[in-house]
């Protein structure tokens, strides 16, 4: 049994955030979700507020950093050092869906709760450090202006995806794979064509080009 005791706040911090998760697909990220893990779990309340001083954004956050922890766990550059970076990117923005599978009505509140006005700038920042997360288990070296485009991009590429993910009643969500798989898919096709047309030397595959066309998909 988890002795929550013996924990420091930012364990506890983490500890705590998958059970919050699935408590909000009820109680939406509030105090009372809050309440409801601590009891369920034998965990002090005072303690557990403390955990959480910015209140539901700090528990949000929590979550999706345990998200990021898992992620680069389980998807270690030796992982997908073998793929091509079309794959890398399926792969590394599949397990984000898949982590959040069963918990949608949390997702769909906790984006509820980030868009909100005075929450609006530090959601933006938590999908960058989750895009530069992805970008870095992805192999991805770039210092210039690139590193800030693709991390941009790959965030509001993930947005887009759960945003159709939220939504996908289809059997093992095979619409959302499907979403990302035919943005990727149609891509590739569409450069390898042209690049049969240009010049290498002045026209070469951009991953900047790919993504950003992943963003803007048509449904």
């Amino acid at each position: 049994m988890t002795d929550y005791a013996d924990m420091t706040l930012d364990e506890l911090r983490l500890a705590l955030a998958p059970s919050i998760a699935e408590s909000a697909i009820f109680d939406g990220w509030t105090q009372a979700a809050l309440e409801n893990v601590a009891e369920m779990v034998g965990a002090d309340l005072d303690v557990a507020q403390l955990a959480y001083p910015g209140g539901v954004m700090d528990m949000i956050e929590a979550w999706i950093d345990t998200v990021d922890l898992a992620m680069a766990e389980e998807l270690t550059p030796e992982k997908l050092g073998a793929m091509k970076i079309r794959e890398r990117i399926r792969v590394l923005v599949q397990f984000r869906l898949d982590a959040a599978q069963g918990l949608e009505e949390a997702v769909r509140r906790a984006m509820a709760v980030m868009a909100q006005p005075q929450n609006a700038p530090r959601g933006l920042k938590m999908g960058w450090r989750s895009a530069d997360i992805m970008w870095r288990l992805a192999g991805d070296t770039a210092t210039d202006y690139n590193h800030y485009t693709k991390r941009a991009i790959l965030a509001g590429i993930y947005s887009a995806t759960l945003a159709v993910f939220i939504d996908d009643e289809s059997e093992d969500k095979q619409a959302t794979k499907a979403f990302l798989e035919r943005r990727i898919e149609g891509v590739m096709k569409f450069e390898k064509v042209k690049a049969k047309f240009l010049n290498s030397d002045r026209e070469t595959f951009s991953v900047t080009r790919f993504l950003g066309r992943l963003r803007y998909p048509s449904r």
